[in-house]
């Protein structure tokens, strides 16, 4: 990638910076791992991006024991690194936008958001405890049921429960949609073409994939082109500097939150 193409995907002029300051200037040819320029990245932007909620792959959440017209708004703060970032208000509805992987139907041990009888926390909100499923004629979950703790307000409860299981959401009411570009490591090796001679024999097939339609809070409908954000859970991004606009969001993800890619690898 050029610098213009990373620049352009979130990378910051610090980040990159730091990472020359890191590598150091050698006479020789040599190669640096990927992962130190990504972490360069996250070590700035968690302290500059702004935080929102944006579910990707959405699947619908019904809280049975909530009014129908009712719709609240509560405070979540734009960074909690940045004292001075403040805080916006989210509006949060009967009927939610949760990401399909928070759901599973027959959890593995160790998994804590929703499986029918769990109560996870909703971030800034409520607990909501899972009660039933709904599935299609194909047997494909569509949309989950849950009772929420109107004491939980919050995502606290006066008996201090142990809650283990934390997801972010959007209103159903309220969400607006938007472009996401997931970008990814180019090569699947460190070194591309070491093992055929051929560095296209390195590609990652799945070094951009385009959601085009996001469901996302509606505080991003006031995001301008170069904003830095961390979409909760997903990573962090930045609203492209040349498609982006009011009438067209358009959101390039820089990093992921953590280097999964490094765990795979080992795996």
């Amino acid at each position: 990638p050029t610098i213009a193409g990373i620049r352009r995907r979130g990378y910051s002029p610090e980040s990159l910076r730091d990472f020359v300051d890191r590598v150091g200037v050698a006479k020789v040819e040599s190669l640096v791992d990927h992962n130190l320029l990504e972490f360069c990245a996250r070590e700035d932007l968690n302290k500059r991006a702004k935080r929102v909620m944006a579910v990707l792959d959405p699947l619908k959440v019904v809280i049975t024991n909530y009014p129908d017209d009712k719709v609240e708004f509560v405070e979540a703060r734009n960074n909690p690194e940045d004292p001075e970032g403040g805080v916006r208000e989210v509006p949060f509805s009967k009927e939610l936008y949760i990401e399909r992987e928070d759901f599973m139907e027959e959890p593995i041990k160790g998994y804590h958001r929703f499986y029918v009888g769990n109560e996870v926390r909703l971030l800034h909100a409520y607990y909501v405890t899972c009660t039933d499923v709904i599935k299609d004629e194909k047997g494909e979950v569509v949309e989950i049921h849950c009772t929420y703790d109107s004491e939980t307000r919050g995502g606290r409860s006066e008996d201090q429960r142990r809650v283990r299981g934390t997801s972010h959401w959007v209103s159903a009411r309220h969400a607006i949609k938007g472009e996401v570009r997931l970008y990814d490591k180019l090569f699947l090796s460190e070194v591309p073409g070491e093992a055929t001679g051929d560095y296209l024999d390195d590609l990652n097939p799945d070094s951009l994939i385009v959601i085009k339609e996001a469901y996302l809070e509606p505080s991003l409908s006031e995001a301008k082109a170069g904003e830095y954000l961390q979409f909760v859970r997903n990573g962090y991004f930045m609203a492209d500097s040349v498609d982006h606009s009011p009438q067209k969001l358009v959101f390039n993800r820089t990093v992921t939150l953590r280097d999964s890619w490094s765990k795979q690898q080992k795996r």
